[in-house]
């Protein structure tokens, strides 16, 4: 076997982290004379931090954060504490019922949205209708219904969201990304997508408001509208229908008993076996999840450690997925939350031959104080195998930071100055792209219910298809070397 470098990268259209962060800072004086753009947040979990950092970080020359929005108003003075740390101006702090007073008083351009995922349509709409453009965590929403209410608002007041797709933007991802779109393994004609979530990360879900699927929309949506909203974008294809089985098996209260406990208790704090349990997590030994939720318990009474072996949970936490696209492609996708390893495997069968793919994530609990789904050191295996000939280990494009790299070239694409760079790759998802992801695990909690398929072209109408790099072509040649006698 032997190894190849991989293709170099186009720092014009692949904002790679180090690049990008450069050119923001080039050129400052004149972008300083520049207007900023204002936004405000709704939403002030951990989720909104990414964005609070950027704007009051590098990217606070063309960024001003005005306003933050929330139910819980310790999070609120939590986080204007955290900008007076930051040495930026303190935004002004709202409380959740007081969303568009906030945009009259401030007059934001951009809202950005990191609430519980079943209300993003609400801020969504109401934003767009108030005429401002909106920035929101993926998913995007958690049902259909929800979907098409965010897409006929779309259609009605002529503007557009952005979805933060993180994974599009991570360095190794983009790269195979390139590899598909250089017809390296023709036209793909199936996929096989395995991602694995270890006991803690992936038991962190069922502590959480995550662990109520009308919150969540259960881990086919929170989670896996990552990965679905990935292959659409590897593809540069269109689900359209959808076949799947889930089950919740290992974190419930038979588990605990046979781990050795007494069974489920309320959250990990007061739990009389907490010496006992190996899932116990101690939110006070974090100063990040203790700011957060701790000291705040006392405004709303949300627990972020919740017991994993509660009976009332109800997401699944082992799942498997067909998907039919529209180019003929088939996808295969597992997703177990009570692995011993985080990442995945990812294999493309193509006319031409297989890209096999695999990513070792580092282990992390949302919202703490460590990198949030960065890569193991060597955790990135990459190898092209021809139908003929041997197979090539390909050096993987690499960042660092969140998501794989993925977090800091996406957060210079969105606040950059200058504007939105030309990006061969597409990397920027609006609420199309954000729908299609999320209609695939919606369709899949379908699937749950009935056992049958579930077609993706009646669960919503309207939608325009995404824009996507083009791909090699079903009618190109394909060249078959002869075998080797």
């Amino acid at each position: 076997m032997t190894q190849e470098r991989g293709p170099r990268l186009d720092r014009r259209a692949v904002v790679g982290g180090a690049a990008a962060l450069t050119a923001v800072a080039a050129g400052g004086a004149a972008r300083a004379a520049a207007p900023r753009r204002k936004y405000a947040i709704v939403g002030t979990g951990h989720r909104s931090r990414m964005f609070q950092d950027a704007i009051w970080g590098p990217h606070k020359d063309a960024s001003e954060l005005v306003a933050v929005c929330d139910l819980n108003p310790g999070r609120v003075a939590y986080t204007q504490r955290r900008s007076r740390e930051a040495g930026a101006k303190q935004p002004r702090g709202y409380v959740h019922t007081d969303f568009e007073r906030m945009i009259r008083e401030t007059k934001p351009e951009t809202i950005i949205v990191t609430t519980v995922d079943a209300t993003h349509d609400n801020y969504i709409v109401r934003a767009l209708e108030a005429g401002c453009d909106v920035i929101t965590e993926k998913p995007m929403t958690t049902t259909a219904a929800k979907a098409q209410r965010i897409i006929d608002a779309c259609q009605r007041t002529g503007r557009n969201i952005r979805v933060t797709f993180n994974y599009r933007y991570s360095p190794p991802r983009t790269q195979i990304k390139d590899l598909l779109m250089s017809g390296e393994i023709g036209d793909v004609l199936s996929v096989d997508f395995n991602w694995l979530l270890n006991t803690n990360h992936g038991a962190d879900y069922f502590r959480r408001w995550h662990s109520n699927k009308a919150n969540s929309g259960g881990l086919m949506v929170h989670k896996a509208t990552h990965h679905f909203d990935l292959v659409n974008w590897w593809l540069s294809a269109l689900p359209q229908t959808v076949w799947a089985y889930g089950k919740r098996e290992f974190y419930t209260p038979t588990m605990a008993k046979r781990l050795g406990l007494k069974g489920a208790h309320e959250r990990c704090r007061t739990c009389p076996e907490k010496d006992k349990c190996s899932f116990y997590l101690d939110l006070a030994a974090d100063p990040s999840l203790k700011a957060l939720y701790i000291d705040n318990e006392k405004y709303d009474g949300y627990f972020r450690d919740q017991c994993v072996w509660r009976p009332e949970i109800n997401i699944e936490d082992t799942m498997n997925v067909i998907v039919k696209y529209d180019t003929g492609a088939t996808l295969s996708y597992s997703l177990n939350a009570c692995n011993a390893w985080e990442g995945y495997n990812i294999a493309f069968n193509g006319t031409k031959g297989r890209i096999e793919h695999s990513i070792v994530e580092q282990v992390y609990v949302a919202g703490g104080d460590m990198v949030q789904g960065g890569i193991q050191p060597g955790g990135v295996t990459t190898r092209v195998m021809p139908l003929r000939g041997a197979p090539r280990i390909i050096e993987p494009w690499t960042g660092t930071g969140g998501h794989g790299g993925g977090d800091d070239v996406m957060l210079a694409d969105i606040f950059a100055a200058e504007g939105a760079r030309p990006d061969k790759y597409f990397r920027v998802s609006d609420q199309n792209g954000g729908a299609y992801s999320i209609l695939i695990g919606a369709a899949a909690n379908r699937c749950f219910e009935t056992g049958g398929p579930v077609n993706i072209a009646e669960m919503a109408t309207g939608l325009r298809r995404p824009a996507y790099a083009p791909m090699p072509t079903r009618n190109d040649p394909v060249p078959m070397p002869p075998r080797k006698a």
